[in-house]
């Protein structure tokens, strides 16, 4: 196995990279992004082209919620995507939804169908190509075959997938030139419960769009009918060689590497991050983004993130339900596209141990239909009714349920990445910036706000204050409102939130989905407050929205941290304000069962039903089960496979030159030699033991039948043993030699 580990290092050099075309135009010349954008995505603008006037209206209407789709409609619209799809080489056509594996599915159907026709008693069949309304609309996947917590069992197979209409259909280009037609759709059960991770965002979404139109309407703002939440999703990953990586088991099956040692150099120089991009990562991100802009995904940027053989994707802001699709499919085209540039993508929050992981951070924020942001601060954030409003409900709702936010992202994935340096820790907490802070303890005590310091010269507004560099070739620079805290989990950030916990493996769609229900909660109690202050008068003033913003204010200040989240300090301190610190995610999924957060998971903002909330939290429990169970038993195998039959075979050949040297009469007693055999005999004996330990484990999680109790055994015993192995395996990897080890090490992959 080691000379295959030392082929593949061979094959990297000789890595003949691949050449990336981009669209051209007839004369050859690049065509510019702008114009080819969106050529595989069925849009509105290709609709109304293709569709009859009255047809496309009734579609408009649909999307709007004020008409169903009758099947006439729905059928000339299927016929419409069928020939735009076919004319682009589409063969087949998929419902493609998002089941509660934080991936996306799908099942394709090619448009073929024969048609059977007799004639003067003489049977004729004909190929034809079909595509109708009700195909369209609806599909029968298995609802018993993906999770479901308990509410489908093998005999109660039937669930339905149902077209997203707000979400545009799309071509997928395949290999032999070949394509599929792609249709965003929800997934629930047979009796309607969501199975899926988009019904519940959609519900949301409509939630919070009622409660922040009825608050807009108190302070006079009639003229917004819908508010949508945006979402700007930043995709974290890791790149390694293909080659490499399928010489690691545990990287193939658990996504992180369960042993290896930390190389010399790896972050500690901090020159990874923002760096240039090596050429094979560049090509290949360059191709996922041809392909992305095609789809009709709007990357901005791509960068090296801190720690070696990481980097980041992030797309422009768009709305949450679509930004959440097209965030899957960034990192399905990734992971398709770095499989042709010899490249296997990594999204597991910590596939490697010493060095920074890999988070998912959503930007939220909240638009009006107009394209109004409102959480933009303006000049004067202070005298700005609308920012104050959902500044302080965002703020609030964060203080009320951040242990629902908690339960939002944790997996066994992000688990080692929360309280690490480079994360979050699990305690939810807000950063708002001096300014900001400033503002709203100004409000609070009703007072003038203080001017900042010499170098702030100018009072608090958007625009930030004034840098002068002292070098007259440089312009002024304008600093923003707010600072940025990378050590908090929820961060305002200029004119938005960055919910910066969400884990680089999770679909946004929960995370989101909790967030806008805690913000809707909020904004409806909010709403009541301030119906009572203003009384008889239409539209509340000024001085009623202070009034009610102070009250806020005053109940949500201990969830306000400006400083360090890593430090023990904020630990003790938060200890103190009553923030819980939730640090395993058996804990973390018992919020949702807690009778403050499904009340209003269930009734205040009626996203989930009972039994919906009780199914994903049986999910959760068995999904981390499963988890742990997989890297235990894929552990036990390293250590039978690779690790001690390594050391085995190194110890065999210092043996034998013991033996050699003590054969032409050299006192081997104090023998350099000895000493290693010594150690690496303590050390496996010492694995060993604790793969006994390890095989006791899971044989006890795996009997246990309660699964939320075997998701506390998993995590206080699989876990506990699994760092103990690690951590000797790690220094065996050091004493033994480097050509009789087997696995890739870290310096290989990362480098």
């Amino acid at each position: 196995m080691a000379s295959v580990r030392n082929n593949s290092l061979l094959a990297i050099t000789n890595y003949n990279q691949r050449n990336i075309e981009p669209p051209k135009r007839a004369n050859g010349k690049p065509l510019y992004t702008s114009e080819y954008f969106g050529q595989n995505v069925f849009t509105l603008k290709e609709m109304e082209r293709t569709l009859p006037k009255s047809i496309f209206q009734k579609f408009i209407q649909q999307q709007k919620g004020r008409v169903s789709l009758d099947r006439a409609t729905a059928d000339a619209i299927a016929h419409a995507a069928r020939v735009w799809a076919m004319d682009k080489g589409a063969t087949h056509f998929t419902h493609w939804f998002q089941p509660q594996t934080d991936s996306t599915a799908e099942k394709h159907d090619a448009f073929l169908s024969l048609k059977t026709s007799i004639t003067n008693g003489h049977e004729t069949i004909t190929a034809i190509d079909t595509f109708s309304g009700s195909q369209l609309l609806q599909a029968e996947p298995d609802a018993s075959s993906f999770p479901n917590g308990g509410m489908r069992t093998t005999f109660e197979a039937r669930g339905y997938t149902v077209w997203d209409t707000t979400s545009p259909m799309f071509i997928q280009e395949g290999p032999h030139s070949t394509a599929v037609l792609y249709i965003p759709c929800v997934f629930i059960s047979y009796n309607g419960e969501a199975l899926d991770e988009k019904t519940a965002l959609l519900r949301s979404n409509e939630a919070i769009s009622h409660a922040a139109v009825r608050l807009l309407h108190l302070i006079g703002n009639t003229d917004t009918k819908r508010v949508i939440t945006t979402l700007g999703v930043e995709q974290e990953f890791f790149l390694v060689d293909r080659g490499l990586c399928t010489l690691r088991p545990d990287l193939k099956i658990c996504g992180r590497t369960l042993v290896g040692s930390v190389p010399p150099k790896h972050q500690q120089l901090e020159d990874h991050y923002f760096g240039k991009m090596p050429s094979r990562v560049l090509a290949t991100i360059s191709e996922t983004e041809i392909e992305l802009f095609k789809l009709g995904v709007p990357m901005k940027t791509r960068h090296n993130e801190v720690a070696p053989g990481q980097f980041e994707m992030a797309p422009i802001f768009e709305e949450s339900s679509l930004a959440v699709d097209h965030n899957l499919l960034t990192m399905e085209v990734l992971h398709r596209v770095a499989h042709r540039h010899k490249l296997k993508v990594l999204y597991h929050e910590k596939p490697f141990k010493g060095v920074n992981g890999s988070g998912k951070h959503c930007n939220w924020s909240l638009s009006t239909d107009t394209g109004e942001n409102i959480l933009d601060p303006s000049v004067k954030p202070e005298t700005n009714p609308r920012f104050l409003l959902f500044f302080i409900a965002t703020i609030y709702a964060v203080y009320r349920h951040g242990a629902l936010l908690r339960a939002a992202i944790a997996t066994s994935s992000n688990e080692h990445r929360l309280g690490a340096n480079e994360a979050p820790p699990g305690i939810i907490s807000v950063f708002l910036g001096d300014q900001l802070n400033e503002v709203l303890n100004a409000v609070e005590e009703q007072r003038e706000i203080k001017n900042f310091s010499q170098h702030q010269i100018q009072s608090v507004k958007v625009g930030g204050t004034i840098l002068d560099l002292k070098i007259a070739t440089l312009p002024p620079i304008s600093r923003d409102l707010t600072d940025r805290n990378r050590t908090s989990p929820f961060a305002f950030t200029g004119n938005k939130f960055e919910f910066r916990a969400v884990g680089s493996k999770q679909s946004p769609s929960f995370p989101v989905t909790l967030l806008n229900v805690a913000v809707c909660a909020a904004l409806n109690e909010i709403s009541n407050e301030l119906e009572k202050i203003k009384g008889e008068k239409t539209f509340a003033s000024l001085e009623d929205v202070l009034t009610v913003v102070r009250i806020f204010i005053k109940k949500s200040k201990a969830i306000r941290f400006e400083g360090d989240n890593y430090s023990q300090e904020w630990v003790e301190e938060a200890a103190r304000r009553g923030i819980p610190n939730i640090t395993s995610c058996p804990e973390a999924f018992k919020m949702l069962l807690d009778p403050v957060h499904q009340k209003i998971l269930t009734e205040t903002v009626p996203i989930f039903t009972i039994p919906e909330v009780q199914s994903r939290y049986h999910i959760l429990n068995e999904k981390y089960v499963k988890d742990l169970l997989i890297e235990g038993n894929t552990l036990k195998g390293l250590i039978s496979q690779y690790i001690i039959p390594s050391a085995f075979e190194y110890r065999r050949e210092i043996a034998e030159s013991l033996v050699s040297l003590n054969s032409i009469g050299i006192d081997i007693s104090a023998s350099p030699e000895k000493a290693v055999l010594v150690k690496i005999g303590d050390l496996t004996n010492k694995i060993t033991q604790l793969k006994g330990e390890l095989e006791k484990a899971i044989a006890e999680v795996s009997s246990t039948q309660d699964i939320v109790l075997a998701a506390e055994k998993a995590h206080h015993e699989i876990l506990k043993v699994m760092d103990d192995i690690r951590t000797n395996v790690d220094v065996l990897e050091q004493i033994v030699a480097d050509k009789y080890w087997s696995l890739p090490k870290y310096s290989e992959l990362l480098f």
